[in-house]
């Protein structure tokens, strides 16, 4: 199992459409192969921060399956447009 960390930094004041975007965004994610499950944290000290947690199953499922899927472009068009900056994403065994 590959737990893929990424930090979400949140343009300011955009939290909560975000997260309302981010609900719809789930749906793409949980019908992905080799996903097995997911959290999402908001940062106690920084309101427009969160931590998203994602278990996979493989590094490929997440490297392969989801980012060069055409769900991963709904994905994209969901949600990366909040980031500023762009997310660190690390994987981790």
């Amino acid at each position: 199992m590959i737990l893929e960390v990424a930090t979400l930094n949140i343009k300011k004041g955009l939290s909560v459409e975000f997260e309302t975007n981010f609900k719809k965004a789930e749906a793409i994610i949980l019908s992905m192969n080799g996903y097995i499950s997911h959290q999402l944290k908001k940062c106690i000290e920084e309101n427009d921060k969160y931590l998203l947690l994602v278990n996979w199953k493989t590094l490929e499922d997440h490297e392969v399956g989801f980012r060069e899927s055409k769900e991963y472009q709904e994905w994209k068009a969901l949600l990366h447009h909040f980031y500023e900056p762009f997310p660190t994403v690390e994987h981790y065994k």
